[in-house]
């Protein structure tokens, strides 16, 4: 197969995946309806929204298909979002970059393929709707055409899924956002037995910077301080701002010793930020554990809880930023 190479921005592109929230998550209807009206306006047995992962092919919605994931490594949609225009590919062994491939040699047989790429709202190509089929066609312009608009639709419903999501001053995820992501990965601890921890913050004096700075000048701080985390925790970490000027931070399969040691790059992340500008971001930390029983907002109250107890004994002792 044709060796469709990673985009510069790969790493991007992964992130707006995965701010989308939505691999790993059960079919919608607003997404298959669109599935069911292309497979019958085209005449195709098999219609994918298909999201490229770092490795994995995963299907949001499906319709001809009894499978959910493909390799990246031998997927036609990892070359479909490497290109803006739709990839069309009428006959798939006659085409020297696919007839190799094991989706064409081995089931699903593809024969015919049309994918077009689809846009987070960050502009990224995070996967395609395509159309296949186990015989070979031709499809003309106009109907080239209709798939993109149909495309247009999904990417619509990806826009809305990232208002009801994701904070829309820093561009991270916010509390419903955190709480969806947080319930999976916690489900996940669950079943593997891992550790997991979490970390509360909340910015100290943000109402002062308010007050005197004006709002602009706290929304310059909200974001660098998401910007901070984003450097700072692992992609696999699940982070948000749940409102005002509280953070929260899930790290799974991690230790308390591990979680001592990002926290020490938090810190250093922010001093090198305070070194760098005129003004300071100063936060008041706390965490607790995973257990394997706990609910999310049972660790959200407690890490609450810890948190305002550092910022109290912060105000008693004149502490600078810890956790």
């Amino acid at each position: 197969m044709k060796n469709c190479s990673l985009h510069s921005d790969e790493q991007a592109r992964l992130e707006a995946l995965q701010l989308l929230q939505l691999l790993d998550t059960p079919a919608e209807e607003r997404f298959d309806r669109i599935t069911r009206i292309a497979k019958r306006m085209f005449g195709v047995p098999t219609v994918l929204i298909t999201l490229v992962d770092s490795d994995r092919l995963w299907f949001k919605s499906i319709q001809g298909l009894d499978v959910h994931e493909a390799p990246r490594s031998q997927s036609l949609c990892a070359c479909a979002i490497t290109e803006e225009l739709p990839l069309i590919v009428p006959n798939t062994l006659t085409d020297e970059r696919f007839a190799n491939t094991p989706l064409v040699t081995n089931y699903p047989n593809i024969r015919f393929y049309a994918g077009c790429a689809l846009h987070a709202p960050s502009n990224h190509r995070i996967g395609t709707l395509c159309l296949i089929d186990t015989e070979p066609r031709e499809i003309i312009d106009e109907d080239i055409e209709i798939l993109q608009e149909l495309a247009s639709l999904v990417e619509q419903e990806f826009k809305a899924t990232a208002l009801s999501t994701i904070d829309e001053l820093t561009n991270i995820s916010n509390r419903r956002g955190f709480l969806q992501l947080a319930q999976q990965a916690l489900s996940h601890c669950r079943r593997e037995k891992q550790n997991a921890c979490l970390l509360y913050f909340d910015l100290d004096d943000f109402k002062q910077i308010n007050d005197n700075l004006g709002h602009s000048f706290g929304d310059k701080v909200l974001k660098a301080f998401a910007q901070i985390l984003s450097q700072s925790f692992r992609t696999s970490d699940v982070f948000a701002r749940l409102g005002g000027d509280e953070f929260v931070v899930l790290l799974t399969n991690t230790t308390t010793q591990e979680m001592d040691t990002v926290i020490a790059r938090l810190k250093r992340n922010v001093d090198d930020y305070n070194l760098q500008h005129d003004h300071s971001i100063k936060y008041s930390c706390g965490s607790t554990t995973y257990a394997g029983e706990e609910s999310i907002e049972a660790l959200l109250h407690k890490a609450d809880q810890e948190m305002y107890s550092h910022k109290a004994s912060k105000h008693e002792r004149g502490a600078q930023t810890d956790c």
